[in-house]
């Protein structure tokens, strides 16, 4: 496939959420789906629509059983951990992310966080991470993943059975703090259908690329993952305010490379200063973060800039770094601005001008055959049995090949969508096509 027919289909993928989203949020506003954040007072972290509600237990009996590709709901504790159950074959990958979210109020240190870990039947450790909340120290979504991975080095964690998750706070905690809210997401990576190299690459372009210029497209900010708004290669714009989150998420392929960076504009002069008053960060298809970057604000125009990401390779995951590791499927990789409340105190309530510059570069890939189906697969690209190859702008793995809905995203993307009937109409017809088609410690 060419690398124009891949990036068409991106735009028209990009055309269809973006004009699916916006029916539906003025068709159905009080269905209870997640919105996109405008100016104004910031909005709580926006779980899944479709998360179960599901109690977190502090021992391993009677504990819920989250099953691959779903979303769940739950509540972390002041101390101590909570515990929930896995079900697991022995030969698919399980990646289980916690997202956190303390009260806009509360007060957190710069050692304050979560931890998650997968254990197996005995308690023993799969795998943990840690994500706290650093210098930034400002109250906000903080997101941790940690995995089942079959290895013939951990032949403890290599079989089918029951194991654990378990999500814990980390830090100090004050006789005032209250539980957190916590919302958890499992996915499932199949088996390889062949072998495949089991090195990383061995180097690759780390080099800052030309920002990207152009006319900016505004382009406002989900309020989590679920409701992460897709984002294509160029220059968007949005207002944010004080504590506000924003998410958006990029579609990424094999062998392609993201990088972005955030600026915002002036609003004042003056000697104040507000310390780690932008935070960009960027998770994978599975939300693992993968790496952060913060500005101090001034009040005149300041920009900063990610480390480009390697090439989504699945060798990466033998890498010796976790941005390196973390970069192994191609799929919906998200970019998350938080505006400190900080910058209220210093500069005023905005709201302020916030620019993404979104780049990605790279030759079109064609993916690992894998032995399976992800889950949940709408978030990943990959290239599956009996099926052809693809990016995350292509969709590879998209049921039977037949690349059969291009037709219908090009009317979207160039015919434009007014209105809620016309969004149904191109589902319906989208959906007939579909019926016939802290440093992760993850073992390798």
């Amino acid at each position: 496939m060419g690398r124009r027919t891949a990036w068409w289909r991106a735009v028209c993928r990009v055309a269809v959420v973006a004009a699916v989203a916006g029916a539906l949020g003025t068709a159905g506003a009080g269905a209870g789906t997640p919105s996109a954040v405008a100016a104004g007072t910031p909005a709580p972290y926006g779980f899944s629509p479709d998360a179960t509600a599901v109690p977190g237990v502090a021992g391993t009996a009677d504990t819920a059983l989250l099953q691959p590709g779903r979303t769940y709901r739950s509540s972390l504790p002041v101390t101590g951990g909570v515990h929930y159950r896995l079900e697991l074959d022995a030969a698919s990958r399980i990646y289980v992310s916690a997202t956190a979210v303390p009260p806009a109020d509360a007060t957190v240190s710069a050692s304050d966080g979560i931890r998650v870990s997968v254990r197996d039947a005995e308690g023993d450790s799969c795998s943990f991470e840690t994500e706290s909340y650093g210098g930034g120290r400002s109250a906000r979504p903080i997101t941790a993943v940690a995995a089942r991975e079959p290895s013939a080095e951990r032949s403890r964690c290599a079989g089918a059975g029951t194991y654990y998750a378990v999500v814990e706070r980390v830090g100090t905690t004050a006789p005032e703090d209250v539980a957190w809210d916590l919302e958890l997401a499992t996915f499932s990576e199949p088996p390889l259908r062949d072998t495949a190299a089991t090195t990383a690459p061995e180097s690759w372009d780390s080099a800052s690329p030309e920002p990207v210029t152009g006319e900016a497209e505004t382009r406002d900010g989900g309020t989590g993952f679920a409701s992460a708004v897709p984002l294509a290669q160029g220059v968007w714009r949005a207002d944010v305010v004080p504590g506000q989150t924003a998410f958006y998420k990029v579609p990424v392929g094999w062998g392609e490379q993201l990088s972005a960076s955030a600026e915002l504009a002036g609003s004042a002069e003056g000697s104040r200063i507000a310390v780690g008053a932008l935070e960009l960060s960027v998770h994978n298809p599975v939300r693992a973060p993968l790496d952060d970057v913060s500005l101090n604000y001034h009040g005149t125009r300041r920009s900063v800039a990610l480390d480009p990401l390697p090439p989504v390779a699945y060798e990466n995951r033998y890498g010796n770094t976790d941005q390196v590791r973390g970069v192994r499927f191609g799929g919906s990789y998200y970019l998350v601005v938080h505006v400190a409340p900080q910058l209220a105190e210093r500069f005023g309530d905005g709201p302020y001008a916030l620019t993404l510059r979104v780049r990605v570069d790279g030759p079109e890939e064609r993916g690992p055959a894998y032995a399976g189906r992800f889950a949940p697969r709408d978030v990943f690209t990959a290239v599956e049995a009996g099926e052809p190859g693809g990016s995350a702008a292509s969709g590879g793995g998209s049921g039977d090949g037949s690349g059969g809905d291009d037709t219908v995203l090009t009317v979207v993307a160039v015919g434009g969508i007014g209105g809620g009937t016309v969004i149904l109409a191109v589902l319906a017809v989208w959906a007939g096509v579909g019926r016939r088609r802290a440093p992760q410690s993850w073992s390798r």
